[in-house]
């Protein structure tokens, strides 16, 4: 049976690669702090782009789609919901809410998590929510060929409940350790959540709430301002190559967690990178809006849409933005590439000294 302690794993997580990760992410931290606490009402318009972009990304990995007109007004609770998919996104549009305005009242219980998936159901009305797998359960993978094979058995439907419990209860044990850096055991929990698999429907999405309410609890909130969603969905084949490596061996207590945590430690501090650069640009009370958009184009190696300078300024109109460009291209500052919705642009490096 599996073995839920941390002791042993914690230790085997420190190689110089994650430990640089820790580092990079601890010091974006107490900048972010300091953003946050001047230009609060600022990146307002940061946090709604990352909550429409989270609930999008989030689903679409599981096959959840709406179209981007109806995704809007879901996210911005101005509509019902008219189809299963729909039903799916709007609840967890509200479980995602609860975890950004509430986290620090939800501990990690198996209750807790229980009702957390009941609310990601409750549109759907499916008897599923809030109830553990009723079956085992298999993780299969689909070859080139079409072939399906199963890439891992989870913990058996009568062993869950336990199981769950188990590991909660070692999480909480964990945590208490002053010595243990918090942003480590959250991979290691995670991982084993994804290998318990407690649920008919729904274990990767709950995985992805429940890493940002744990990122939250411990004090690090830029999945507030970029769409951790986001990040793994652009990085789903690795998300899924990591998972599997870090798997192998789980339930004899023989898997390595290095690749999982190396990982998620990599989307993370990736999105705290991305939140510097925005959150710089969207506060520079010294540029003009034209200049924002210049810089944000300066600032990218290669090419970059306008959809992309849209998203990185999300206060800018895009007539506005439009303007910027074409002044910028006349100019020969800025290179455009393509022409149509395939329309690209690009710094003219050739033109520096």
């Amino acid at each position: 049976m599996r073995d839920y302690s941390y002791e042993g794993i914690y230790q085997k997580l420190l190689t110089p690669d994650i430990v640089a990760l820790l580092g990079q992410i601890h010091e974006y931290k107490g900048e972010q702090a300091l953003l946050i606490g001047a230009k609060g009402d600022a990146l307002t318009q940061l946090m709604e782009l990352a909550k429409i972009q989270s609930t999008e990304a989030s689903n679409r990995i599981e096959g959840i789609f709406t179209s981007d007109e109806r995704l809007k007004k879901l996210v911005r609770d101005k509509t019902m919901p008219r189809s299963r998919d729909e039903q799916e996104i709007a609840g967890y549009r509200d479980v995602l809410a609860t975890i950004h305005e509430n986290y620090a009242y939800i501990p990690l219980k198996p209750s807790v998590i229980l009702q957390l998936h009941r609310d990601l159901y409750r549109f759907s009305g499916k008897s599923i929510g809030g109830a553990y797998k009723n079956s085992d359960n298999v993780i299969q993978e689909i070859d080139e060929q079409g072939n399906k094979f199963v890439r891992f058995q989870p913990v058996p439907a009568w062993e869950t409940p336990e199981a769950v419990e188990r590991a909660c209860g070692a999480f909480d044990d964990a945590a208490k350790n002053t010595e243990y850096d918090p942003l480590l055991l959250i991979p290691v929990f995670i991982l084993d959540f994804l290998c318990i698999h407690p649920f008919n429907d729904g274990n990767g999405r709950m995985s992805r709430l429940l890493t940002l309410l744990l990122l939250y609890r411990a004090g690090y909130f830029v999945g507030r301002y970029i769409s951790i969603e986001k990040l793994i969905e652009q990085t789903k084949e690795t998300y899924y190559d990591a998972l599997q490596q870090s798997s192998a061996g789980w339930h004899e207590n023989g898997n390595d967690c290095a690749p999982f945590a190396r990982y998620l430690l990599g989307v993370i501090a990736a999105a705290c990178r991305e939140f510097s650069v925005r959150a710089r640009m969207l506060t520079a009370a010294d540029l003009s809006k034209p200049d924002r958009v210049r810089a944000v184009i300066k600032d990218t190696l290669g090419k970059i849409t306008k959809a992309e300078i849209t998203q990185k300024c999300p206060d800018i109109s895009q007539i506005t933005i439009q303007r910027a460009l074409n002044t910028l291209v006349k100019s020969g500052e800025v290179l455009k590439i393509g022409g149509g919705r395939y329309t690209s642009y690009t710094w003219n490096r050739e033109r520096e000294q």
